[in-house]
């Protein structure tokens, strides 16, 4: 057992560090910056609340942060009793944020002014994925720190890996999400396709998700999108937040993303029709509008 604390309580956080506490059998201290979750979190799993993220990481063993952004992050860690101001030597900074590969840098290299590791480990899997304790987590770091890490992480995983030196995990975020963009953009124009041609959607998914068109997306989402319902999953919002991160390291790095590009103009087309909070298969109501 490790003494843990989890830091941002959101959709994704207060799962987490309840599996943490719960499968992994850890000690945690939670922080959030509305204090009624943090003391919902510890009244439900029998944890502790902490009343700043330095307070929540004295003593740590291990400090987990997820919350919105990069400047969230740093807010939450270097900031004003940020948890890097009550971390002890040694002790593992462990950041799920979907963030910048720059900020995740920045942070490795602020840890180790402190004597204290830092790794960047983006989590794929959404809400349903935290809930379930099955997610992907991509990380960056040292390879020794990951190993030691690794069997902490696995409380709220299914698959872990590192991918190489700090800001390594946030660009493999970053190939996710470009994965995730275009299948969905493409299973939306199929659907759309499908129904103005006449065919059972249904039907339809039956045979072809059988063969090479098959995908995650296609299996989890044709049913609700074909329905016309957009709350089961992740939201327009974060997606575009995550692209424009995305975006701006493609301009960085000169790799070119035009199928990116687009889907992200399209969604912000559904943005501008309210569906902020719809979840990413929303991209078929802007085709069906």
């Amino acid at each position: 057992m490790a003494k843990v604390a989890f830091i941002g309580l959101g959709v994704m956080g207060f799962p987490m560090a309840g599996h943490l506490k719960t499968k992994g059998g850890h000690d945690v201290t939670v922080y959030n910056r509305t204090p009624a979750k943090a003391a919902a979190w510890a009244e439900k799993f029998s944890g502790h609340a902490a009343p700043t993220p330095a307070e929540a990481a004295a003593g740590a063993d291990f400090v987990f942060v997820c919350v919105g952004n990069d400047e969230d992050l740093r807010s939450v860690t270097s900031g004003e009793n940020g948890a890097l101001h009550g971390m002890k030597p040694g002790s593992v900074l462990i950041d799920n944020t979907t963030a910048s590969a720059e900020v995740a840098r920045e942070l490795y290299a602020a840890a180790r002014e402190k004597g204290v590791d830092f790794i960047d480990a983006p989590v794929s899997g959404g809400q349903a994925g935290a809930e379930n304790g099955i997610l992907t987590v991509m990380c960056g770091g040292d390879e020794a720190v990951f190993e030691r890490a690794r069997p902490v992480i696995d409380a709220y995983a299914r698959m872990v890996g590192l991918m190489g030196p700090a800001g390594s995990g946030q660009l493999t975020k970053m190939v996710n999400q470009i994965c995730i963009a275009g299948l969905v953009q493409g299973l939306a124009e199929a659907l759309h396709f499908g129904k103005r041609a006449g065919l059972d959607i249904e039907k339809v998914v039956e045979v072809i998700s059988k063969g090479a068109a098959g995908s995650w997306q296609m299996e989890n989402r044709h049913k609700t999108m074909n329905a016309g319902k957009y709350d089961f999953g992740f939201a327009v919002d974060w997606m575009r937040k995550d692209l424009g991160i995305v975006l701006t390291e493609a301009r960085r790095n000169g790799a070119k993303l035009p199928v990116t590009a687009i889907v992200d103009q399209f969604y912000g087309d559904v943005q501008s029709m309210g569906g902020n909070r719809w979840d990413t298969s929303s991209l078929l109501a802007r085709l069906e509008k």
